[in-house]
């Protein structure tokens, strides 16, 4: 009989069905095939050697480990390997941890990539049309070539946009992230804008949809999705200020003070020296900017913890989150 069988076994082109991460609860027996995000070894304090595994699928990332690795059931296997694994989900300080009891090296033809890759939930086709319809309400003729330069002529740079994950791990780590984060933050400064009026609105604007290009290049794309050597030696606020001003020098007579004010807005975008910016904001529009940015990125962080936490607890305290620097809890339901 033809057909597809469900419960982590085979369909018929031989790819297993997995249960992806988003499903894990506690107790669950797991068995089928994820990205081996990382792997590393490790030993405890009495010596004992272990390993920390990450496991991926287009639903989120799971911390694993093999207490036995010198198993029989434990085959070679590397980072950014397609692995099979069998064991069980415990929860472990507020969070998922599978205990891996068997795994072995998954060969091409065993798996669909696209299961493994983490996307926005939101359309990145229709988002990217709503971030470039701010450009066509830019009355600044300089701010609006520079743009569409960038966001409507620049196909390589489009495509990889598009792709691009906003951070390794702390927020919006997604293929279409960078897009989400981008298009959010300058949705907010418009706002900002039009409520304060004498900020600056196409500066803002065209700020906010810049500040992170220099993404593109500080992180490698999927699945690795991790810094490069120049994103490690400069970042992507110095990257983001050296491709705005590349693509600025192709406009011909484009204001050096507009420059200037643009450049350190990206400059400043992160707010503090402490948090990687070269300079503070000194203008209106460069503190607009850092607190959208802010915003969008405690935000969705805590939209992501509080989305891995729901299926482990109903209600409650979830625990510290380092990237918020608070322990954190789900609001109480609405008074109906």
């Amino acid at each position: 009989m033809m057909g597809t069988r469900i419960g982590n076994l085979t369909d018929l082109k031989g790819i297993k069905v997995m249960k992806y991460i988003e499903q894990f609860k506690d107790g669950d027996r797991v068995s089928g095939i994820y990205l081996c995000k990382n792997v590393q070894n490790a030993s405890t304090k009495n010596g004992k050697n272990y390993m920390n595994v990450t496991i991926q699928d287009k639903t989120g990332i799971a911390d694993c480990k093999i207490w036995d690795p010198n198993d029989h059931g434990i085959d070679d296997f590397d980072k950014f390997d397609y692995i099979d694994i069998m064991g069980e989900v415990i929860v472990y300080n507020g969070s998922f941890q599978v205990n891996i009891k068997r795994v072995r090296k998954c060969s091409e033809g065993e798996y669909d990539p696209a299961d493994y890759l983490p996307v926005s939930r939101f359309d990145i086709e229709q988002m990217y049309s709503a971030l470039t319809a701010f450009i066509t309400k830019m009355k600044d003729p300089y701010l609006k070539e520079l743009t569409e330069n960038i966001f409507i002529h620049d196909e390589e740079f489009i495509a990889r946009f598009k792709n691009s994950s906003a951070a390794k791990t702390v927020h919006h780590g997604f293929v279409g992230g960078l897009l989400e984060h981008t298009y959010h933050v300058t949705r907010m400064c418009e706002y900002l804008a039009t409520t304060y009026s004498y900020l600056n609105r196409d500066l803002l604007v065209a700020a906010a949809m810049c500040h992170d290009i220099g993404k593109v290049r500080e992180l490698s794309t999927f699945p690795e999705n991790d810094y490069t050597d120049d994103g490690q030696l400069l970042g992507h606020i110095v990257m983001g200020y050296e491709m705005v001003r590349q693509y600025a020098a192709k406009v011909e007579g484009f204001p050096e003070k507009t420059l200037s004010e643009l450049s350190h807005c990206i400059l400043a975008h992160h707010g503090e020296l402490e948090f990687g910016s070269p300079k503070k904001p000194a203008i209106a529009e460069a503190i607009a900017l850092n607190f959208a940015d802010n915003t969008d990125a405690k935000l969705e962080t805590m939209r992501e913890a509080l989305e891995a936490g729901s299926a482990t607890m109903n209600e409650g305290w979830l625990g510290f989150n380092k990237f918020l620097d608070s322990n954190i809890r789900k609001t109480s339901p609405a008074n109906e």
